[in-house]
């Protein structure tokens, strides 16, 4: 097996973060309230009662974190867009501080070498437009397409590459179906009209983009499925879980069609949300880069009891991060393969948007997210050496965070320590780690 050090010269490095997570100023310079605002002041609705009000407060401190980047040597930073800080009711009148916020941002990024990649969506979507259904309701998708003009104006003469969505798959089960986040509505399968309201969102926002000139990538979490058994009922499950987490929404970008949704119960135009020619306003801009978000594999049995029809069971004889995910690193390059076999010629070069682990805060010296980085570089090392087209690998995260319903503590995914009373960072021994595998690749092609 390649070691972790057999990657393209032009491979690129990078670290990845979101808005609500880490800026703070919920209340500052005009910004409107999100639905992960709303949500995280519900009583029990986040571990301890906490928010995002605060985070990290990169609003206020994004020089300093912009050299902690710096100090990695990184090529590229994927952010994400505070939506309600630019258009604090989802539509309408643009808030010229927070165009101005981003504006500076991405002028010290270049400045400091390093590559913007924003994500238009992570989840923060503005209050208003909730109010009004979210992304259950199709307007949503064309507020979203206007967004994607506003922001494209304003940095796409910096700014080359996009991501649209992160994560529509977790948006649409935690937050529409089982409502452990935000906006924390439990629709179960009656939520997928989310999904596809989503997805044409992208579409919309990706011809906006394009028609500038600009390159559109779509990140989603994916993950390879297993079936616990050789038994025909645990296979049924498995395909029907496939469909849900992965195909439902990269099928409709890559292939213009959505997979058969039978398995789960859904009707092909998803409770009456597919109007004719959405498919091709979905399909029809095209994906310029594929980002894979990946954590773990997902093991599944049959239902043993009525409503899903699959049950997700933990892979044993494997570690676990913190979170209790299990760590398969060879499962990542499973995935990749699997992606080419699907979707062949249609599949675009992929970036690894995401990809870390949380870590108990008393571990020292940071040894178990070094090997998990280290496991899933060498996985990805193999299957670039097996054909596929991996361009980057941005890990998840710079700085510990607000972890959504996890709140601020139990949860700490960061290469840089932050304690959250004080906003005090500390760099890890992975930060040493990942900033000389970073140096090192570099060194071996400078010879």
């Amino acid at each position: 097996m390649p070691d972790r050090f057999d990657l393209p010269e032009d491979f690129r490095w990078g670290a990845a973060t979101a808005a609500y997570q880490i800026e703070g100023a919920v209340g500052e310079d005009g910004r409107g309230p999100s639905v992960w605002d709303v949500f995280a002041a519900r009583p029990g609705a986040v571990r301890d009662g906490h928010t995002g009000a605060v985070a990290c407060d990169h609003y206020h401190r994004y020089p300093e974190d912009i050299e902690l980047m710096r100090g990695l040597g990184l090529d590229g930073y994927r952010f994400s867009i505070a939506w309600p800080r630019v258009l604090p009711t989802g539509a309408g009148p643009v808030n010229p501080a927070g165009l101005a916020f981003y504006d500076r941002l991405v002028d010290a990024l270049l400045a400091a070498g390093i590559t913007p990649l924003p994500t238009l969506f992570h989840w923060d979507l503005p209050q208003a437009l909730e109010d009004g259904g979210g992304w259950l309701h199709r307007d949503t998708a064309y507020r979203f397409a206007e967004y994607a003009a506003v922001m494209a104006d304003l940095l796409g003469d910096r700014v080359p590459t996009w991501i649209t969505l992160n994560e529509p798959f977790v948006h649409t089960v935690f937050g529409y179906a089982t409502g452990t986040h935000a906006p924390g509505r439990t629709l179960m399968f009656e939520a997928l009209p989310a999904a596809h309201h989503q997805l044409l969102g992208h579409g919309l926002a990706a011809a906006v983009l394009h028609d500038r000139g600009l390159a559109a990538m779509l990140s989603n979490n994916l993950t390879p499925v297993r079936p616990a058994s050789g038994a025909a009922a645990d296979i049924a499950a498995a395909q029907a879980y496939d469909t849900l987490h992965n195909r439902l929404f990269t099928d409709p970008v890559l292939l213009g069609r959505y997979p058969d949704l039978s398995v789960l119960g859904v009707p092909d135009d998803i409770f009456g949300a597919v109007h004719p020619g959405d498919l091709d306003l979905i399909h029809t801009p095209g994906l310029d880069g594929l980002g894979l978000n990946f954590y773990n594999p997902t093991r599944v049995a049959a239902p043993t009891a009525p409503g899903l029809p699959f049950d997700l069971v933990d892979i044993p004889d494997v570690p676990h991060t913190a979170f209790g995910w299990p760590v398969v690193p060879d499962a990542l390059r499973q995935l990749l393969l699997g992606l080419r076999d699907t979707y062949g010629k249609a599949l675009p070069p992929v970036t690894i948007t995401e990809n870390g682990c949380s870590v108990p805060e008393s571990t020292t010296p940071d040894q178990p997210r070094i090997d998990f980085m280290s496991a899933h570089l060498d996985a990805l090392a193999q299957a670039i050496a097996e054909g596929i087209d991996v361009r980057g690998y941005y890990t998840w995260s710079l700085l510990d965070n607000f972890e959504w319903a996890e709140g601020l503590f139990s949860q700490r995914f960061g290469l840089v320590h932050v304690d959250f009373a004080t906003q005090q960072r500390t760099p890890r021994a992975s930060y040493a780690w990942y900033r000389d595998l970073i140096a090192a690749h570099r060194a071996r092609f400078a010879r």
